[in-house]
C-alpha cells in the first residue's frame, strides 16, 4: 500500500510541475521576417495582396503537392478565403481569410488550423518602399497560445522554426518576383 501511495505522489507531482511551470509562460507569440525585393513597392503589392499567389510561394503552401484547396469569395479582397485539407500531418486541414487591406501598404490574415489542432493565429504582410525600384516586405505571425498550451514554448523556438518559414517564402516571393 506504501508503494502505491509514493507512485501516486510522483504521478502527481510529475503532472503538477508542467501545469505550474506554464503558469508563469509567456502566451503571446510574434514572429516576423523581411526581404527586400528589387521591384517598385506597387508592383510587389499587386502581387501580395492575392492570397492564391501564396501557393506560389509560401513554404507550407508547398509541403503537400497532393493538399485539396477551395476558395471563397474575391481573391485580393476583404473576406477571400483560401482553406486547405492535407493527409499529411505536417500541414493538415484550416483555412486563411483575408481581414483587411491597407491598399499599396499592408495585408492582414487570419489563419484558423482545424487538424491536427484548433487554433487561431495572426498574421500580415507590408511593403515599404526602401526606393523607387526597391521594397521592404514584411512577413509577421502572431497570437496566442492559451493554458497549458503556451508550455510548448519551453520546447518548441517558435521564432526559429516559424521564422525559418516565413524567411524561406520571402526568400521564394523574392525569386518569383525578380525574374
Amino acid at each position: 500500500m506504501k508503494i502505491v501511495k509514493w507512485i501516486l505522489i510522483v504521478i502527481v507531482i510529475l503532472v503538477a510541475i508542467p501545469l505550474i511551470t506554464a503558469v508563469f509562460v509567456k502566451k503571446d507569440y510574434k514572429i516576423e521576417r523581411e526581404v527586400v525585393i528589387n521591384k517598385p513597392k506597387k508592383e510587389v503589392f499587386e502581387y501580395i495582396k492575392y492570397l492564391k499567389n501564396q501557393n506560389n510561394f509560401s513554404k507550407w503552401a508547398q509541403m503537400d503537392v497532393n493538399m485539396r484547396k477551395e476558395f471563397k469569395g474575391t481573391d485580393g479582397t476583404v473576406g477571400f478565403v483560401s482553406a486547405w485539407d492535407s493527409d499529411s500531418s505536417n500541414v493538415g486541414k484550416g483555412e486563411q481569410e483575408i481581414k483587411g487591406i491597407k491598399e499599396g501598404e499592408r495585408v492582414d490574415y487570419e489563419i484558423r488550423f482545424i487538424k491536427p489542432f484548433e487554433s487561431t493565429s495572426s498574421a500580415y504582410m507590408t511593403t515599404e518602399s526602401v526606393n523607387e525600384n526597391q521594397t521592404k516586405v514584411k512577413w509577421v505571425f502572431f497570437g496566442n497560445m492559451p493554458y497549458p498550451m503556451n508550455l510548448m514554448q519551453v520546447v518548441m523556438d517558435m521564432d526559429k522554426s516559424v521564422g525559418s518559414d516565413l524567411q524561406t517564402g520571402l526568400n521564394n516571393l523574392k525569386g518569383i518576383l525578380e525574374k
